[in-house]
């Protein structure tokens, strides 16, 4: 590890938190030089839904570059963006009565992020936009500004000003938070300018696993049309069938206005995009560019992974099933270890779970479970949530058998808590 100690930033992140070097992965497994295997409950941070070098598309890319395919295009049409649009209208959007107009940003979620706001702020021509407690949507200034984890925020110096924060389903104990953003809104004097748009993640991932309810989504997209507001949803960590469905918002019956895609769109190359409703479509030629908004590559990526598994609803089903299994073996758990007072919550396969009395806790148990072959990371404005990110294609012993390395890393932390205790006495 000497080498990236040496030469590359101290930015640097989840090397500290897995320290090793990896060399292969395959679906649902990382090996590292030392030929050791790990379990993969992070998946790229939800990028990989569909595992580590997935053969369908890695045959794809093989055959697309084999054929001088077009790897960089900027925004000029290729034959893979042609076919990707082809693909995703009629296996996503039309089977879901959804209408709307593909923009190609840059290439990560921060980018699409960024797009979805200035061009929120273009069409309502308003400056303020409502985000939620615990949201995360990137680290780039706009993204920034409606982030809420003050651990990213101090650290940028910089004006933070046209966004505001309101309470996310569930923040308050007892309060009706949809009625609480309604009363901010109705009120001329509140201090709070109407946004041009209100941007909400249906689960928190980095938040901690937060999940707002169908009645809660529904009742802030009825908020959004009263007052002629512009609903986002940020779907890049939790849509592309994270939750079971392609998209997160489907459970609840809602229309966004706007969705920003990024992460596992593009089958685990680097893509973003935005999608709209057709009016809202009022950029000008070329106001809003960049040299990577077109990943020919991650055209074909996602076309691929569309055609492989969302043409029927097998996928779904089996992320269903697999939610199943996890929630489940973490119930069990909870129940096994009741005088720690451990919460759990989720939605597909995206969980998190929480010591609620000890935040120091989901740290340990993530170290514990690195050194006894299972990745899994940590969420929420602490570190405090552990985070269950599985590919949404692994097999059901592998799931099973990375549930049972986590229960045994909470007995080793637990019993090394235990242990620390009876010392001090």
């Amino acid at each position: 590890m000497r080498i990236f100690e040496n030469y590359e930033s101290e930015v640097r992140g989840y090397i500290r938190s897995f320290p090793t070097i990896f060399e292969k992965a395959k679906n649902s497994i990382l090996v590292d030089e030392q030929g050791v295997e790990y379990i993969d409950f992070f998946a790229g941070a939800g990028t990989l839904n569909y595992g580590h070098n997935n053969e369908h598309i890695t045959n794809a890319l093989l055959e697309y570059l084999k054929k001088d395919g077009v790897v960089h295009g900027l925004d000029m049409a290729t034959t893979a963006k042609k076919e990707f649009i082809h693909s995703f209208q009629e296996n996503i959007l039309k089977p879901r009565n959804l209408e709307y107009k593909l923009q190609f940003t840059g290439p990560t979620g921060t980018n699409a992020v960024e797009t979805a706001l200035k061009l929120a702020r273009l069409v309502k021509g308003r400056s303020n936009i409502i985000s939620f407690t615990n949201g995360y949507h990137g680290l780039t200034q706009g993204s920034l500004s409606i982030t809420g984890n003050n651990e990213y925020r101090d650290e940028s110096y910089i004006s933070r000003c046209n966004a505001a924060f309101m309470p996310y389903d569930g923040y308050f104990e007892n309060i009706d938070t949809i009625e609480y953003l309604r009363k901010f809104l109705a009120d001329g004097s509140s201090g709070v300018d109407t946004p041009a748009a209100i941007i909400v993640e249906t689960v928190q991932g980095e938040g901690g696993i937060n999940v707002a309810s169908k009645e809660w989504l529904q009742r802030l997209e009825a908020i959004c049309r009263e007052f002629d507001i512009l609903l986002i949803i940020d779907d890049i960590q939790v849509g592309n069938g994270r939750t079971g469905e392609f998209f997160s918002f489907e459970f609840a019956g809602i229309n966004p206005d706007i969705v920003t895609l990024s992460k596992s769109i593009g089958g685990g190359l680097p893509m973003a995009m935005l999608l709209f409703k057709p009016e809202l479509d009022q950029w000008k030629p070329g106001e809003h560019t960049g040299t990577f908004r077109g990943n020919n590559l991650a055209f074909v990526a996602a076309k691929t992974a569309i055609e492989n598994y969302w043409t029927n609803d097998d996928l779904s089903k089996a992320v269903f099933y697999k939610e199943k299994i996890l929630k489940k073996h973490l119930e069990s758990i909870v129940q096994k270890y009741k005088q720690y007072n451990i919460s759990i919550r989720g939605r597909g396969l995206v969980y998190g779970f929480e010591v609620l009395n000890d935040s120091s806790v989901a740290s340990e148990i993530s170290a514990k479970c690195f050194n006894n072959g299972l990745i899994v990371e940590t969420a929420g404005s602490e570190g405090q949530v552990i985070k269950f990110l599985p590919p949404l294609i692994i097999d059901e012993k592998t799931l099973k058998n990375g549930l049972e390395i986590f229960e045994k890393s909470v007995e080793e932390v637990f019993l090394e808590k235990e242990k620390h205790l009876k010392m001090e006495f």
